[in-house]
């Protein structure tokens, strides 16, 4: 019995994958990963696997980023945790500090996965409005195809029907307003055109209910579960605008799309935007450990600030600003200043650009895209199980990607180079072929993306 046979067995007898139905690892074995080398997963019987998707777009600058397992090991020197509730540590305070700078907010709050930040900005935009006296606004607007995550007060604002249908019961709804996908685009309308065009909606949503909304959350610029679906800036600076005239909370969701990805560090800097709440996880320690993070408005946060215990945030989590994971977020942020990586990726991003032109030319790819770091196109093919044959038969040329129903999409490293990208160039227009000519690829895995 090979390593992988041995690690993959016992993985099936103990753990419940996330986002599967464990049946389907019948038909398609688990990969067994046993280190990270740069932009590549190395598994237990050698074979290496090119991480195009990032690992669920948590990795910036590849595995076992030495600046980062450094800051790590150093801080685990001095203090691993300790309870962020009547105490601080350096790490929590220089995070803070710097991402304030950043982005213009104030105070952060942590916790430690996207989802728990979503329901964090949820809740403290009701209880804003509780405490100023309107606490009949209480409801929430998102884009249609919106993900947010996956816990119940998240699932209100996702409209991913596979994640969210079966927990209706369970979940506060809010309104869905026309998505700006520039796909959407009508005969002879630009990506702006959609853009203002899905404004005009949102506005007239706003016009009639603000009343009752406290705030409106947008992941910007690209929708990620929605197949990458990318949208014009003017419709978040025109959304800016709304919420401020119709006093309504933006909540921007930028825990896939932040640090970088869409060119800029933060998405909304595209707009010249400042949300109400801004929403960071993912990418912000680099792909080592788990930590989240609101930032909010002075005004938010001097809401709360009051005699009365019930006007204060009670939200908790146990490890709340730890430590070694805002150390680890403090050394992401050093990269970018010393590599100079958003004026790299730019560079990167365009040379990419024309390796992958075969792959935009194949007669078989729709709606050709690109934002930042992120690359998609639709697949033209009558496969139902599109999504689950391309996963497998990528594994098999040694790349890890999971297209998004019939979206194809390329989300690495930032440490990728020319060979890299080429390696996922033939991959793809080799699977797109063997696809198209009935190649049998392999079974159903999981639930994707």
């Amino acid at each position: 019995m090979s390593r992988n046979q041995e690690w993959l067995i016992r993985s099936r007898a103990a753990v419940w994958h996330p986002c599967t139905q464990m049946k389907r690892h019948e038909t398609l074995p688990i990969v067994p990963i046993a280190r990270g080398d740069g932009a590549y997963l190395v598994d237990f019987d050698g074979q290496r696997y090119l991480d195009g998707v990032s690992s669920w777009w948590v990795n910036l600058f590849g595995h076992n980023e030495t600046r980062i397992k450094a800051a790590i090991r150093c801080q685990l020197d001095e203090l691993d945790h300790v309870m962020l509730a009547g105490f601080t540590h350096r790490p929590v305070v220089e995070l803070s500090e710097r991402l304030s700078a950043l982005t213009g907010l104030g105070h952060a709050f942590y916790a430690s996965d996207g989802a728990s930040a979503t329901e964090i900005a949820l809740k403290m935009s009701f209880h804003y409005w509780k405490n100023q006296g309107r606490a009949q606004k209480q409801r929430f607007v998102s884009l249609e195809n919106s993900y947010h995550g996956e816990t119940v007060g998240a699932l209100a604002v996702t409209d991913v029907p596979l994640f969210s249908a079966t927990y209706a019961p369970l979940v506060k709804n809010g309104w869905r307003v026309p998505s700006p996908d520039a796909r959407g685009a009508r005969d002879g309308e630009s990506a702006r055109d959609v853009a203002l065009r899905a404004a005009a909606s949102l506005e007239n949503l706003l016009a009639k209910h603000h009343g009752e909304i406290a705030a409106l959350i947008v992941e910007p610029l690209v929708q990620g579960a929605a197949g990458m679906a990318m949208y014009d800036a003017a419709y978040l600076t025109r959304a800016r605008a709304l919420c401020d005239q119709y006093q309504i909370h933006l909540i921007a969701d930028e825990i896939a799309v932040g640090f970088g990805r869409t060119g800029t560090l933060f998405a909304c800097e595209q707009a010249g935007i400042r949300p109400d709440f801004l929403c960071l996880s993912k990418g912000i320690t680099g792909g080592t450990l788990p930590l989240s993070c609101v930032l909010s408005s002075d005004e938010i946060y001097q809401a709360f600030y009051h005699d009365d215990v019930t006007r204060g945030f009670l939200h908790s989590h146990s490890y709340t600003g730890n430590a070694l994971a805002c150390s680890a977020a403090l050394a992401v942020l050093d990269i970018f200043e010393q590599d100079q990586v958003l004026a790299r990726n730019r560079e990167q991003a365009l040379r990419f650009d024309v390796l992958l032109a075969p792959l935009q030319q194949h007669p078989r790819v729709r709606n050709w895209r690109r934002c930042g770091m992120i690359w998609a196109f639709e697949v033209d093919s009558a496969r139902a199980d599109f999504a689950q044959a391309f996963f497998a038969a990528m594994l098999k040329l040694g790349c890890l990607l999971r297209p998004i129903g019939k979206t194809v999409y390329f989300m690495p490293p930032y440490v990728v180079n020319e060979a890299d990208m080429a390696l996922l160039r033939d991959a793809t227009l080799a699977t797109l072929d063997a696809l198209e000519q009935g190649a049998s690829v392999g079974a159903a895995q999981t639930a994707l993306p």
